[in-house]
């Protein structure tokens, strides 16, 4: 037993009066302890229930990443602009660094992602992406990123970090995935089932990025308290380009049958940050939000669209790609973004930078 970690947990677990926040430096011991397995499953199993009860507040999380970053993998900084072909120049996406799409490990079980189309398109573009998950897991268990890239032949899960630096830099996308780049954080996932509770642990990884350098990252939430606590946990962290939406089961894809509200990072404004209210009417875009029926039927919808036929979900990928493509730089305003997105699905580019990926994937193994 850990006697630093039981201190640590009685201050979370006191109870509504006598309760406490941790500091950053003590969610940092915290979640270190709980990593390397120092703390026992009592106090883990324990820690993740109280602190979900209390809720974590923006300090506690910033600590919680700290951990993270000390203990997780790394992908290392480079020139995203060098090799890069002039007519995909990196001149203002470069600016918001690596793009990071967090989105929540327990997947997806009732409305169709779109977030693998909305990576593939910005790495066409031109804008480096970095997405990070696990195997299907509590407490949804929905269908996890890996599968996805899986059944389209794209398979980061056997890949060193080395590797995963290789592809990045060459192709313009990367995975982590936990079982095989962060097995400490992968052993902490048995919990959410036997808590039956998402801990706060899930809410700081939808922040959590491996990549060194400057980032842009996105993130979705469910709850509008949640948006709150992202932008004071990036503000600690020196987080200076992020976009939060209020996404389709807390991921970052944009709902169409409903205003699509995000917060963006804004310098130059006194709050720190912009609020965009968009109306998929107004863009020619509304309808109703896709229901997911099965893996199988996902991965022919987005075959389809790779081959640039239209299909139910081609709506939602242009929506969400659109909107990614104006916020990375690429193009000047929202709508040009949704012409672009359209057009480079249309023209074959997708399927030609998703081929370009597959076999450069196959090359490295």
């Amino acid at each position: 037993m850990s006697n630093a970690f039981r201190e640590l947990l009685k201050k979370v677990g006191s109870g509504v009066h006598t309760g406490k926040a941790l500091t950053r430096e003590e969610a940092t011991t915290a979640i270190r302890l709980m990593l390397t397995q120092e703390a026992t499953p009592a106090q883990i199993g324990a820690f993740m229930i109280a602190h979900r009860i209390k809720r974590p507040t923006s300090e506690e999380l910033a600590g919680m990443l700290d951990a993270y970053d000390q203990l997780g993998p790394r992908l290392e900084p480079w020139d995203i602009n060098h090799g890069q072909d002039a007519s995909r120049s990196l001149s203002s996406a470069s600016s918001l660094g690596i793009t990071v799409l967090g989105t929540p490990y327990d997947g997806r079980n009732r409305t169709a992602p779109v977030t693998p189309l909305t990576a593939l398109v910005l790495a066409t573009a031109g804008v480096p992406v970095v997405m990070h998950g696990g195997d299907c897991m509590p407490t949804k268990y929905g269908v996890p990123l890996i599968e996805i890239w899986q059944g389209l032949g794209m398979d980061f899960s056997q890949l060193s970090m080395p590797q995963v630096q290789q592809v990045l830099e060459t192709t313009g996308l990367g995975f982590i995935y936990l079982p095989q780049h962060f097995p400490q954080a992968d052993q902490l996932v048995s919990y959410r089932d036997q808590i039956g509770k998402r801990p706060p642990i899930a809410t700081m990884e939808l922040l959590w990025s491996a990549y060194r350098g400057e980032t842009h990252h996105v993130a979705g939430y469910v709850h509008p308290p949640t948006e709150i606590l992202f932008r004071q946990t990036s503000q600690l962290r020196l987080v200076k380009n992020f976009t939060f939406v209020k996404g389709l089961e807390g991921s970052c894809d944009l709902p169409r049958d409903r205003t699509a509200i995000i917060a963006i990072s804004e310098p130059s404004s006194r709050e720190g940050f912009e609020r965009l209210l968009l109306h998929p009417s107004e863009y020619g875009l509304p309808g109703k939000d896709l229901p997911f029926e099965s893996t199988t039927k996902l991965l022919a919808q987005y075959q389809e669209i790779l081959k640039g036929k239209s299909n139910p979900l081609m709506p939602a990928t242009i929506w969400n790609g659109g909107f990614y493509l104006w916020r990375c730089g690429v193009c000047p305003d929202f709508r040009a973004g949704l012409a672009k997105a359209e057009d480079l699905f249309t023209s074959g580019n997708v399927a030609q930078k998703f081929n370009e990926i597959v076999d450069y994937l196959h090359k490295v193994k």
